[in-house]
């Protein structure tokens, strides 16, 4: 028994230290600040979500896609960023409540895009705060 634990503790360790990528978490009000001062917005929502309401001035890429079966990560996800970002460029990436843009953060810190941070709370908290969005003529 004192072997499997050991063993365990190994694989929870290796699969810890592996995945290199240490993706900093910033709230909607620092996001805000961030992006007033240059940082561009990736909203990594649905195509659908992203035209119910989005951030000014924001890059829609979905990373994950609805599909019959649920959702599905987007294949192509790392090839659409790297082709309209630079890995220099400083990046807010966001989704909806800032689940799928931990993942997404995580995918692109460990592509070595160096200036990649996540917004917690996702757009619901954007709008939560106030903060100004593109909507929908019909929804304005």
């Amino acid at each position: 028994m004192g072997n499997g634990i050991i063993s365990l503790l190994f694989v929870v360790l290796l699969l810890f230290c592996s995945s290199g990528a240490e993706v900093v978490t910033v709230d909607v009000h620092a996001a805000r600040q961030l992006i007033q001062s240059g940082y561009r917005y990736v909203d990594v929502r649905t195509e659908e979500e992203y035209k119910k309401g989005h951030v000014h001035n924001s890059l829609n890429i979905p990373y994950m896609f609805n599909t019959p079966q649920g959702r599905v990560k987007n294949p192509k996800f790392m090839e659409q960023v790297s082709s309209a970002c630079d890995k220099e460029e400083k990046l807010i990436v966001g989704c909806q409540s800032g689940v799928r843009s931990l993942y997404a953060t995580t995918d692109l810190v460990n592509a070595e895009f160096k200036h990649a941070s996540n917004m917690g709370g996702g757009y619901l908290a954007w709008v939560e705060n106030g903060f100004a969005v593109n909507k929908p003529q019909d929804e304005l």
